[in-house]
């Protein structure tokens, strides 16, 4: 580090000037990312995956495309099985069939081949009929959108179609289903990625104002813009060799905004820190970057790590993530290394005015609750434990799979077809039909098995072609969790030999095991080289073991917050007006937890690594703790206050899923900070004492570091302890 530091500030041009072509080529790059990036979710050598491919390779659409509906209900002294119905429900099937979809409505995007429909003009099966007579719906299997500009078309369709195809006056039609209900949601009308963004840089320069009071508040956000600019750029340039998951402008948005800030602020305190003690402005520099840029190095790397190993997992879109992401720490970790030290050189003094709030130093709060921590140690690892418990067990229950219908919509068209579907009598499990893949001489058979399982509502032939056919298997629950999911496996086990299951739900499933079955491999790398790295840098053995057991434990008391909040439903309601959504986004508990063990890390470098310094200077325990925890307990706050906001802005982004993703990153980093790396940190080291230091010099000499033999602790009488820092002056004037 002292290397780097001392080479950009003897080329200080040279390095503004490689920053300024970087943010402006990375600016350029931002406008056309969105259009480069994909919406592709494929699970290529998953059976479901492929039978669903194979299903809309030959019938135009549906497999993992969840269908359209189309609810209809004729007025009262009509029955859906009326001629005059009949005729109106084929000819609405002859329209939706069409390409362009019914005249007047053509959609840019549209496919080129005829629509698969399903309706009971065709079939004349109870299970499309509501228990009133009067009510049936239309399932129309529209192939995969390419982008997201293909929107449905259900208020046009809902609009023209009773009056085309002759339905009796008074017919009432609604056009829903699961894509309809998430795009007709509130839930989803989000602002986009740079209000998101800027939403979260505001509440970030607040706290930035609050911790500095000048204007070197300024420059962590500096830092924040050119990291977030320049990884758009790498990522673009990544799009021409891989497909990248129009999931990460999300993520080196707003968590880059959060990360970049984290490590420009732990630099620049300390910068300030060293200039207080005297020190000229370079050498403070060059100090900062020995200590702090230090533990920047190392976070940076932790979370890259977390990250990295979404690599090793079989799905394509995830893997893309891990590309994608690991570029967010790395840049900011790259931009807070080398180009910060140059503009602290160049500018800090000037912008370090008018120092409204003398930042740098011990805290005075934080050094009077270390203090109460260090003297009761039990009492406060027994309270946190007891917290993170408490959240834990919830945690046990969590069901991943996707959102219910009920959590997706609560008015709007989409919404009103499913209550007109619910009134009917019907099940919204037929928003998320089972597709049977098989021959035309064992359709028959596969429609027997599949109606008899407890659960279905029916079964019926949607589409044959020579050699292949279609069943539709209509569900009571929806496929997207228990006990949907466990239907599939029925039918799995029903249909006839050479028969493969597929649908939405099929798919999803297959996501679960693809991914979940590969969990113990991805959290094996994870652990183990976090571990390496730590032991490396707190030159310890018991530290990183402990902080890689409290990660874990904080992951685990996060999933317990998204099953009360999201699962259950308690919060959801009252905060973004969903209802519960019955399980749990099935990539977000994987994705909470590679970004949150390795964000959660940083905390832990940030506190450990100031009272590594401590206790080597003095080689008492309960000095390290406090004199560490009150100079650096303001610091984490503020840093994990920073990360919250951009993940508050992530929760506004315009799908639930991401806002389950965001309500898990913000309450993760929350917990982090606050029980596990404020309080039971804190008391754990208080607890272990000496041995929290040792690195025996066999593990030492292996890993290129200076062992730290168990040495007999210091023992200092109270008195000896840090004092309270002086309460800092209120400015004048």
């Amino acid at each position: 580090m002292p290397r780097v530091t001392n080479f950009c500030l003897r080329h200080r041009r040279w390095v503004l000037l490689g920053w300024l072509v970087l943010f402006l080529a990375g600016g350029a790059s931002a406008a056309g990312l969105s259009d480069r990036l994909s919406v592709n979710f494929s699970l290529p050598g998953q059976p479901a995956y492929d039978t669903n491919h194979e299903i809309a390779r030959q019938y135009g659409g549906g497999g993992g495309q969840v269908p359209t509906l189309v609810v209809v209900r004729v007025p009262e002294g009509s029955q859906v099985d009326s001629p005059p119905v009949l005729a109106a429900l084929q000819r609405s099937a002859a329209l939706l069939s069409l390409p362009a979809g019914p005249p007047g409505l053509t959609t840019p995007g549209r496919p080129v081949q005829p629509v698969r429909v399903v309706s009971y003009a065709d079939h004349r099966d109870a299970a499309l009929v509501g228990s009133d007579g009067r009510t049936t719906f239309l399932l129309v299997y529209n192939p995969r959108p390419t982008s997201f500009a293909v929107k449905s078309r259900g208020p046009e369709i809902a609009q023209a179609l009773p009056a085309q195809a002759g339905f009796p006056a008074g017919t009432v039609a609604r056009v829903t289903g699961m894509n309809e209900l998430r795009e007709g949601s509130t839930s989803t009308k989000g602002s986009g990625v740079l209000a998101e963004t800027l939403l979260g840089a505001v509440g970030a320069l607040v706290v930035l104002v609050f911790v500095f009071g000048s204007f070197i508040s300024v420059v962590p956000m500096v830092v924040a813009v050119v990291s977030i600019l320049t990884t758009f750029l790498l990522v673009t340039v990544l799009t021409t060799f891989v497909e990248v998951s129009f999931i990460v402008q999300f993520l080196v948005s707003l968590i880059g905004l959060g990360v970049a800030i984290d490590y420009s602020l732990l630099i620049v305190t300390r910068w300030r820190e060293e200039r207080d003690a005297g020190r000229d402005n370079d050498e403070a520099v060059r100090v900062a970057m020995e200590t702090a840029g230090h533990s920047v190095l190392f976070s940076g790397i932790t979370v890259a790590v977390g990250l990295f190993a979404l690599v090793v997992l079989p799905v394509p879109f995830l893997r893309s993530v891990g590309y994608g992401g690991v570029l967010i720490p790395l840049v900011s970790v790259a931009v807070s290394c080398t180009l910060l030290p140059v503009v602290l050189s160049k500018c800090g003094r000037f912008l370090d005015r008018p120092r409204l709030r003398k930042s740098s130093g011990a805290s005075r709060p934080w050094s009077a609750w270390a203090r109460l921590v260090v003297r009761r140690r039990w009492v406060a690892t027994g309270v946190a434990l007891l917290i993170l418990v408490a959240l834990i067990v919830p945690a046990l229950s969590l069901r991943v799979g996707s959102p219910s219908s009920a959590s997706l919509a609560s008015s709007g068209p989409a919404f009103e077809g499913v209550s007109m579907l619910r009134e009917a009598g019907i099940p919204t499990g037929v928003l998320t039909p089972i597709e049977v893949l098989t021959t035309p001489a064992k359709a028959d058979a596969a429609i027997a098995a599949t109606a008899a399982l407890p659960g279905v509502r029916g079964a019926l032939l949607t589409g044959a072609r020579a050699g292949s056919a279609v069943v539709d298997v209509l569900p009571v629950r929806e496929t997207s969790a228990p006990p949907g999911i466990d239907l599939i496996d029925a039918v799995t086990g029903v249909v006839p030999a050479g028969s493969r299951v597929g649908g939405d739900g099929a798919e999803s499933e297959a996501f679960n095991q693809a991914v979940y079955g590969s969990f113990p491999l991805m959290l094996t790398l994870i652990v183990v080289i976090t571990f390496l790295l730590l032991v490396r840098a707190f030159r310890s053995i018991v530290l990183p073991l402990k902080a890689v057991l409290l990660n874990l434990v904080s992951v685990g008391a996060t999933y317990g917050v998204l099953t009360l909040v999201w699962q259950q439903g308690h919060g959801s309601q009252a905060v973004w007006g969903i209802s519960a959504t019955g399980a749990v986004t099935n990539f977000v508990p994987l994705m909470v937890f590679a970004f949150l063990f390795g964000l959660s890390m940083d905390y832990e470098v940030f506190i450990l690594a100031r009272m590594r310094e401590e206790y080597d200077a003095t080689g008492s325990t309960p000095r390290a703790v406090v004199e560490g925890l009150a100079r650096t307990g303001r610091l984490v706050t503020s840093a994990a206050l920073i990360l919250f906001l951009s993940f508050l802005a992530l929760s506004q982004a315009p799908s639930t899923d991401l806002k389950i993703f965001a309500t898990g990153l913000g309450a993760g980093i929350l917990l982090d900070a606050t029980v596990v790396r404020a309080l039971l940190v804190p008391a754990l080291i208080s607890l272990f004492g000496k041995y929290n230091w040792w690195l025996p010099e066999n593990v030492a000499r292996l890993l290129r570091v200076e062992p730290s033999p168990l040495r007999e602790e210091t023992v200092l009488p109270p008195e000896s302890l840090p004092p309270l820092p002086t309460r800092e002056p209120v400015p004048v004037g």
